[in-house]
């Protein structure tokens, strides 16, 4: 744990991560001691340093596109790559076998949050020592690291259900002194919840710049940790309850974000996923990434950097494999709507398959498949040769988080490749959803229907970037919304179903369906179907067991214990 906030300790480093705009917008200016940091001519740049903290990161630890431990650790996608053992651990981690709580990965993610959270609370103190005569921005700076500082321990809950909590009060030399136990899963996640209700009252609605933190995000982000929350677990990690109260929380922090009316639903679902829209209507929080900003390399979103198949003009890695499950989950029926029982009992693989059966727009939106326009060039169809190891892990390509050659910020470092495609943390169908969700637990699934719908009306109109030169669409698209009594019957037993099947159409291959698997504690149950078929596809799956009470979370790192001399608590299980 000695280096959680050591970030800062002596020297300063100012950076940029500023994207098409004048948010923190700095040329660097060397080293500072300390000392020299406490005078407001230096705040907005120790804000900076906490927001460059969210992109900090690279494919061996990513925590901007969280792809390794959301995705493939769910039934969205294979670790891909030139084989099993390439990023073994990662494999490991994939099939639940061979885990132990000496892994790298783990340790790494575990230090990377915490040098976020260093950040931010670096900020946080030095922010303290002025006044607001000093400072005018004070609160609103404090609110800005805050909020930055609640996502990271968020992403360190969800992974690791008890992390160690660190906040601005803590001195340095008390950091070994903590504990992960010193506060309940519960306690814990109202500690999370405070860092955004201080944001929610300190933010303005909309910000100027690009980047900051607003009070709609904040509303967002508290939703999301409410709806957590509201699941509540044993120490086990099984479900117990479903706390009304929490739920009711997520509808009024929703209908905020709703009503606020700064964010929509982007036109197009595949506009999300392209630099030239970036911080559109559906953004309401992302992590912001730039070329050409006067730096050496600029700030490149490095996470997926493994993630670009092997394409001419691309060449390595082909990590990041859609699932012959996930992809057979865009399905549509006669009536348009989703096969929730029977989409895996035949796979949709070969050209035809894609026209026999009704398919969801937002497969061709998310996954490269052989045959088609790849990243909306109609000129550019995907070639089986395309992939690295299609023996192993088939003929499916990630698509969501790369660009196309041809987007001016791409670009190649060493074998790998990055951008400057912004990561969206929070976007607005991902509220709707979250509002839907609460509504149909509290068993009002009729006002939840039309939630639902609209992002279903949205994928419906998501068809214009999915055509070949000649005018005709890759697959054969047929959705609709769900209409009580007409194609469905709205039970609320029906509702959850369609929610939590929508939840992975709509952010499939983002990461977070593995998340979302294990706050519904249906983690154990859907992955081991999963593997029991998939591993009749694939070989390599042939030992992958998820052990429920256990794989819902990953292991304390040991040596994280170890630099304790084992004062920290391990997760159950494990």
């Amino acid at each position: 744990m000695k280096r959680i906030i050591q970030i800062l300790t002596g020297t300063f480093l100012i950076f940029i991560i500023s994207c098409t705009t004048d948010f923190l917008d700095y040329s660097p200016k060397g080293k500072l001691s300390g000392d020299q940091l406490n005078n407001p001519e230096f705040m907005d740049q120790l804000v900076t340093a906490a927001y460059a903290s969210l992109g900090n990161d690279d494919w061996p630890q990513p925590i901007s596109n969280m792809w390794q431990w959301g995705s493939v650790r769910s039934d969205d996608a294979y670790k891909g790559g030139g084989s099993v053992p390439d990023q073994g651990e990662i494999d490991i981690m994939e099939q639940f076998v061979l885990i132990n709580t000496e892994l790298g990965k783990p340790n790494l993610i575990w230090i990377a949050l915490y040098e976020g959270i260093g950040r931010a609370n670096d900020a946080l103190q030095r922010l303290d020592l002025m006044t607001e005569k000093q400072y005018p921005k004070k609160v609103e700076r404090e609110a800005e690291c805050r909020f930055i500082r609640g996502h990271f321990h968020f992403l360190l809950k969800i992974l690791f259900k008890y992390p160690v909590w660190v906040d601005e009060l803590t001195q340095k030399a008390d950091i070994k002194l903590l504990t992960n136990n010193d506060f309940t899963n519960d306690q814990l996640w109202d500690k999370i919840a405070g860092d955004f209700e201080f944001a929610v009252n300190n933010l303005p609605v909309t910000q100027s710049q690009k980047g900051r933190a607003t009070k709609v995000a904040a509303w967002s982000y508290l939703a999301k940790v409410r709806l957590y929350q509201a699941y509540e677990q044993d120490d086990q990690h099984n479900v117990t309850n479903i706390n009304t109260t929490k739920l009711q929380q997520v509808v009024q922090m929703c209908d905020n974000v709703i009503t606020a009316g700064t964010n929509g639903l982007a036109v197009d679902f595949g506009d999300n996923f392209v630099t030239e829209k970036e911080n559109g209507p559906e953004s309401i929080f992302a992590i912001q990434f730039s070329v050409d900003d006067g730096t050496d390399h600029g700030r490149l979103n490095k996470a997926t950097g493994l993630n670009y198949n092997m394409a001419p003009v691309f060449g390595c890695c082909d990590f990041h494999n859609p699932s012959q499950n996930m992809v057979n989950a865009f399905k549509t029926d006669d009536n348009g709507l989703p096969l929730f029982d029977t989409f895996n009992d035949v796979s949709m693989k070969d050209f035809v398959d894609f026209w026999t059966n009704g398919v969801d727009p937002r497969l061709d939106h998310t996954v490269g498949i052989v045959s088609h326009p790849f990243k909306y060039d109609p000129t550019w169809i995907m070639l089986k040769s395309w992939r690295r190891a299609p023996q192993v892990y088939g003929y499916y390509s990630a698509m969501k988080e790369v660009v196309h050659y041809k987007d001016p910020t791409f670009r190649k470092y060493g074998a790998f490749h990055a951008s400057a495609l912004n990561f969206v943390v929070i976007r607005y169908s991902d509220v709707l959803l979250m509002k839907a969700e609460a509504l149909i637990e509290l068993g009002r699934h009729s006002e939840a229907l039309p939630l639902i719908n609209e992002v279903r009306s949205r994928a419906a109109n998501s068809t214009g970037k999915l055509k070949y030169s000649n005018g005709t669409y890759a697959s054969n698209y047929r959705i609709s919304t769900y209409q009580d009594g007409v194609n469905c019957n709205w039970t609320q037993n029906y509702a959850r179903s369609a929610m939590r099947f929508e939840r992975r159409l709509e952010f499939a291959m983002e990461s977070p369906r593995f998340f979302d698997l294990v706050r519904w504690g249906i983690a154990a149950e859907t992955l081991n179907a999963y593997f029991a078929k998939e591993k009749t596809r694939f070989t390599f799956l042939s030992d992958a067991f998820f052990k429920k009470n256990r794989d819902e979370y990953l292991p304390i790192p040991q040596q994280q214990i170890n630099l304790v001399e084992g004062i920290y608590t391990q997760n159950y299980g494990w």
